[in-house]
């Protein structure tokens, strides 16, 4: 089956893009309840397989059935800023309370209680949502955003080139190998849907998703967005594990050891862990990892009994420059 989104004159003028931190987590749902079928995302899902058992996340999994015909619209509205953090993208969620059966009744398939107890009291029923979201990105999403921020940006700027290129018909002509551009149509494959749909005039918000992968997710009814949820170049790469050498720029600023750490920190690790990788006691790994979260250089996450850090966009920024000075 295909989808076909067809595009006017002020649909073509008003495409754009934005970053969903909610998006990827309800992507993410899917990932963790079935790593099997996504195996370049099967990495992450074993890294947070045992802190997910510590987690309550029973109503935000019903949301999000398997096999995935359908998302309720009120889970992951179309982000109405190109780079929203969760918690405006909660507060979006939480506002949604008059959206929620009528999204409801659009999900085929019977209810679980706890979808139940969501329609029958939708305002009690986001709240609880809301605190199983904040608590799977705590535990399964914060550690890895700023590499999955970096790559969704990455897609974003490399798709704004192809626009200035060649305007809209070069941009979306290889977004994804299930879409294709033609005579004003975006036509998407699709396992449920088909027919024509038009964008009345509201255009096209793309959205790249590290999680949708290797699906192309759409919205395209009232009264949403019409939106294109697609997975971005890169994905393979994104969970390597990587033996990284700190930059001697670098090195030379924070000192040997604590470079080594931020190279070591290519994925979020404990600090148990990174004390191994540096040869280091924990105390002493602890003590480094301190200064660096007080630079603003790593993130400390703690989620039940685990304590994992994490690189910011920041320290991401000097590894790679202080590389390319080195010439590597």
């Amino acid at each position: 089956m295909t989808l076909d989104l067809v595009f006017t004159a002020p649909d073509l003028a008003n495409i754009r893009f934005a970053i969903s931190p909610l998006g990827e987590v309800v992507a993410a749902v899917r990932v963790a309840k079935d790593p099997a079928a996504h195996p370049l995302l099967r990495p992450w899902a074993e890294q947070v397989r045992r802190r997910l058992r510590d987690v309550e996340w029973g109503l935000l999994s019903d949301l999000v059935p398997m096999p995935t015909i359908t998302i309720a619209g009120f889970t992951c509205t179309p982000p109405s800023t190109s780079m929203p953090d969760l918690e405006l993208e909660l507060a979006t969620m939480r506002g949604a309370a008059g959206r929620v059966r009528a999204d409801l009744d659009e999900v085929p398939g019977p209810r679980t209680k706890r979808v139940q107890a969501l329609y029958d009291d939708p305002e009690k029923g986001l709240e609880r949502l809301a605190g199983e979201v904040t608590d799977f990105w705590r535990a399964a999403m914060a550690p890895y955003w700023p590499r999955i921020r970096a790559l969704l940006e990455g897609e974003i700027l490399y798709r704004a080139r192809l626009l200035a290129e060649g305007g809209a018909q070069r941009m979306l002509a290889d977004l994804d190998e299930a879409v294709t551009w033609h005579d004003g149509t975006l036509s998407i494959r699709h396992r449920y849907v088909s027919g024509p749909r038009p964008l009345r005039g509201l255009g096209l918000l793309l959205v790249p998703s590290v999680f949708v992968w290797p699906r192309v997710f759409s919205v395209t009814l009232p009264p949403y967005q019409p939106t294109v949820r697609y997975a971005p170049r890169g994905i393979a790469t994104l969970w390597e594990r990587r033996e990284v050498a700190p930059p001697e720029a670098l090195a030379a600023v924070l000192g040997r050891t604590r470079a080594r750490l931020l190279a070591e920190l290519d994925q979020p690790a404990s600090t148990r862990e990174l004390a191994r990788r540096a040869g280091l006691s924990e105390p002493g790994a602890n003590q480094h990892l301190t200064a660096l979260r007080r630079a603003g250089l790593c993130t400390a996450h703690r989620t039940g009994r685990y304590v994992l850090y994490a690189r910011t966009a920041t320290a991401e920024a000097l590894l790679a420059d202080g590389h390319l000075e080195d010439g590597s």
